[in-house]
């Protein structure tokens, strides 16, 4: 089954690296434009990290083209404006200030290029933090999501990108939206990202937690929880994950492990009545759980409407039942060896995005680029020999 493509026919530009960037164009992709990689000679570092870094270029950077431009030459330069020129939409993540140096920043594109879209990925929107460098992990510490993470005088940031990818998809939020109004208008603008802001607006209902009762919101590992029984509980093996968070679910929760001496208790009827009996209700839930197995909790659970969770590993996925019915593509590693990695978490009309895919070599695509930009062969293979532009072996 082919995926919905519904932005085919959108050329989009991407100066880009490391996750946040990168998320943007692996999104457009997936949705069917066609994304060439702006990378330096030799490739961009990305492709070469290890450790946590070491599935960043993989996970992000596939169904893209790749073309390696030494944007400090005069001659890379004119590839990157031509290419900038025909496109519809531009992503960048560099510093502020980075791209326009170079003669590739907005105003300068839009002069020639009316209709261009130009993403910038930033580390902070207008502001006096607006020039600083951010990370992911950076605007977690600022943004207040490391201290809801870690315990009480432990911040710890988040276990995956989860600012950077964030950033990325309200990239990808604003692209769309200033695509519909090209429609209207015929002219493009520039749509700006951050780091800082999505991790504000993420913590937001902390936030809105302070502004309601004037208590400031404990970090997760300590909080104070709306639902009496919404824990991890440890098995005779494995952890499992769940939660009674109606009325209802207390009613079946207690029928399903027979702990008729809670229901007997009509005086924890009511959530709330619960939350404030929790040192009194979980200890004999814990024991009970301690006696079973992970397998025979998720088979009492399963099916019944109950949110449970087992404990998952990123590495369980590969096996995971579920995401074997689309949640994950084929992908071919720059080594050669197949793998799988989930592709874009949507549905479109009855099918999922995205299929199989290669990840690009550095420069793979030079001529075939060059080519769609009109230049002959003398002038493509001029250009590999300068050295402006590097083609993959």
């Amino acid at each position: 089954m082919i995926g919905p493509t519904p932005l085919a026919g959108l050329r989009v530009i991407e100066f880009t690296h490391m996750v946040m960037g990168p998320t943007v164009g692996h999104i457009l992709a997936g949705l069917g434009a066609e994304v060439t990689r702006v990378e330096p000679i030799g490739g961009d570092a990305t492709r070469r990290l290890l450790g946590s870094g070491a599935g960043y270029f993989p996970m992000y950077n596939r169904g893209k083209a790749s073309i390696c431009l030494d944007l400090k030459s005069a001659d890379g330069l004119t590839v990157a404006q031509d290419l900038c020129a025909s496109a519809d939409i531009l992503v960048e993540n560099f510093r502020p200030g980075a791209l326009g140096r170079l003669g590739l920043g907005y105003d300068a594109l839009a002069a020639a290029n009316p209709r261009l879209i130009y993403c910038s990925e930033k580390g902070f929107l207008p502001g006096p933090y607006e020039n600083r460098t951010a990370l992911d992990e950076v605007a977690q510490m600022m943004g207040g999501l490391a201290y809801m993470t870690g315990p009480p005088g432990q911040p710890l940031r988040a276990g995956a990108s989860v600012i950077d990818v964030t950033g990325g998809m309200f990239g990808v939020i604003g692209v769309l939206a200033a695509l519909e109004e090209r429609h209207r208008t015929g002219r493009g603008q520039k749509v700006v990202a951050s780091l800082f802001e999505t991790t504000a607006y993420l913590v937001g209902q902390h936030m809105a937690q302070f502004a309601v009762t004037g208590k400031p919101a404990a970090p997760m590992p300590a909080r104070v929880s709306a639902w009496a029984i919404y824990d991890v509980f440890q098995t005779r093996d494995e952890p499992v994950f769940i939660g009674v968070v109606t009325d209802a679910l207390w009613e079946k929760f207690c029928a399903l492990f027979s702990l008729d001496e809670l229901w007997a208790d009509r005086s924890i009827r009511a959530n709330n009545a619960r939350v404030m009996a929790r040192e009194r209700i979980l200890p004999p839930i814990r024991a009970l759980i301690a006696q079973m197995t992970r397998a025979e909790v998720i088979a009492k659970l399963d099916g019944t409407g109950m949110p449970f969770a087992a404990i998952g590993r990123p590495e369980d996925l590969f096996a995971d039942p579920h995401l074997a019915t689309g949640g994950l593509e084929p992908v071919t590693l720059d080594d050669g060896r197949a793998t799988q990695l989930p592709t874009i978490p949507l549905e479109m009309d009855g099918k999922r995005p995205g299929g199989a895919s290669t990840l690009p070599r550095a420069g793979a695509d030079a001529r075939r680029v060059l080519a769609g930009l009109g230049y002959d062969n003398d002038r493509i293979a001029a250009l590999i020999a300068s050295g402006a532009v590097e083609e993959s072996t």
